[in-house]
């Protein structure tokens, strides 16, 4: 089917997991998860396949094994296509598009490329633009500068980063629920194509073994 928006229910589903985050509240409302926020979100990776690649959406169950929080359920729904990034949640609906997270080898990748005047600055005018449309750029970073680094290295802000991405969000409106919402992630994953495609260029995929 195609994407007609979220459903009527989706932001109520989560407003409700996040004041009661059981397997009680989860198992009753199971339907309401599946037809208002699976449902449209597969149907909305599906109209973005065409230009963005085949989707993913995320397992709604959170891995508590090493966490202090043992709450089962995470309190949105997330999906990936390719370095894209989609959620829906109860504050709304938020797309992005980067490198959330960088293995020690993409980061030493990132920072020789960011070291490199003609490549760092070409990342730094991407991202300029990107935030003059409205884009917010994100990412961790090391609190002091890299080992080795020169102090007053005009790029310095960009080589503590070891990750980096934009987004953009929007609040729970009635665009949420209608076809508009599909516009807002492909106008907004198009916008951060610049940054994609710098990464893919400058950093790429890890070499390392997954954990």
């Amino acid at each position: 089917m195609a994407f007609s928006g979220f459903g009527e229910y989706s932001v109520e589903f989560y407003d409700g997991l996040l004041a009661d985050n059981s397997k009680a509240y989860w198992t009753d409302r199971r339907e309401v998860y599946e037809r208002d926020v699976r449902g449209p979100m597969l149907e909305l990776l599906a109209a973005c396949e065409p230009e963005f690649g085949t989707g993913k959406v995320f397992r709604p169950y959170r891995d508590v094994r090493f966490s202090a929080d043992k709450t089962p359920y995470k309190t949105h729904c997330g999906a990936t296509a390719g370095e894209f990034y989609v959620q829906v949640g109860s504050d709304g609906l938020l797309a992005a598009g980067g490198y959330y997270w960088m293995a020690p080898d993409q980061v030493a990748r990132f920072r020789t490329a960011v070291d490199d005047e003609r490549r760092g600055t070409d990342l730094q005018a991407r991202l300029a633009a990107l935030e003059g449309a409205g884009i917010t750029i994100a990412g961790e970073k090391l609190k002091t500068r890299p080992r080795g680094v020169d102090p007053t290295h005009p790029r310095l802000d960009l080589l503590r980063h070891k990750g980096l991405y934009g987004w953009r969000e929007w609040p729970p409106d009635d665009v949420l629920h209608e076809p508009g919402a599909l516009d807002r992630v492909v106008t907004t994953w198009r916008a951060l194509g610049p940054l994609t495609e710098w990464l893919t260029d400058h950093v790429g995929p890890s070499d390392q073994p997954r954990r």
